[in-house]
């Protein structure tokens, strides 16, 4: 999974108010299935026009750096982005699996092309940029959150709050991190609970807790899952879904990445979302808006 720039620990804060707005319209139901499904649903036209009546207005393609401060670790991102009229979607790949040519490629391409024939991440931006065309999420009645102005640890702190915040458990709880951020680490242990990281690039957190590649042992063991929209990019977003489903338990999904395709499994599954479109936190120092989702009872 790709890494994430990562401010220091914070301090306990005091819980957040919790409103409960409702999930978004939508014009289907949430799939019963995964991903792939959602893909063939809107491609049948089930969430709105035909995709093949829709062109990508523009492909992007960013590769960036970050070292925050007081940090040793260069953080390295890969986005690929797809613009749809007045929306955008995106998606990150790990380094070498999409090149810049895609710009050339699939700019003006027909959406159905994309949906089915791109790889993996550049399907899941133009998907993402359907659904946030049919249902932006300012216009979806998601509690909004903005990011301050600033410098990137303070913008990147004041998002891990706003995550956090969605995560309820109680003391001693295992939290299944798919995808680990460091701060998030943190902030499950500063609510008493006790995080089960798991990555397929690090080995280690900032604090030296080991990270497993075992992606199902966490899976079982959890009793809450908090994972990355890059699990909608590597493909394992389905089991991690599938899992908790089958189980009962609470699924928090963190994204840029799918942002929009993530809501479309609020109540199929995902219990909360931290949605945050594009532009995304670290490329901006004005403030910008992130949207919170919970679902209104068990997924």
């Amino acid at each position: 999974m790709t890494n994430r720039p990562e401010p220091q620990p914070r301090s306990r804060t005091q819980p957040q108010p919790r409103p409960q707005p409702q999930p978004p319209a939508r014009t289907a139901t949430a799939p019963a299935a995964g991903v792939d499904a959602l893909i063939e649903a809107v491609l049948a036209g089930e969430h709105g026009p035909l995709p093949s009546d829709l062109v990508a207005t523009s492909v992007f393609w960013i590769h960036h750096g970050t070292r925050l401060a007081g940090g040793d670790t260069t953080y390295l991102n890969q986005y690929v982005l797809v613009r749809l009229g007045d929306s955008f979607g995106g998606c990150a790949f790990e380094a070498g699996e999409i090149g810049p040519e895609v710009c050339r490629d699939s700019s003006g391409a027909p959406l159905d092309v994309l949906l089915r024939e791109a790889p993996r991440p550049l399907r899941i931006a133009a998907l993402d940029a359907y659904l946030a065309h049919r249902f932006p999420h300012r216009d979806a009645g998601a509690e909004t959150v903005t990011l301050p102005a600033g410098t990137p640890e303070v913008r990147a702190r004041a998002r891990d709050a706003a995550i956090a915040g969605l995560l309820d458990i109680g003391p001693g709880a295992e939290v299944g991190l798919i995808g680990v951020v460091n701060p998030l680490v943190a902030a499950i242990r500063e609510r008493g609970g006790e995080p089960l990281p798991c990555d397929f690039n690090l080995r280690a957190t900032q604090w030296g807790d080991p990270v497993t590649t075992d992606m199902h042992e966490v899976l079982e063991r959890a009793d809450a899952v908090v994972a990355t929209g890059m699990t909608l990019s590597n493909g394992s977003f389905d089991t991690v879904l599938e899992r908790c489903r089958t189980r009962g338990i609470p699924l928090v999904v963190y994204a840029q990445s799918g942002s929009a395709v993530a809501r479309a499994f609020l109540g199929a599954g995902v219990t909360a979302l931290s949605a945050e479109p594009f532009p995304f936190s670290q490329f901006s120092a004005d403030p910008t808006t992130l949207y919170r989702y919970r679902t209104a009872g068990p997924a």
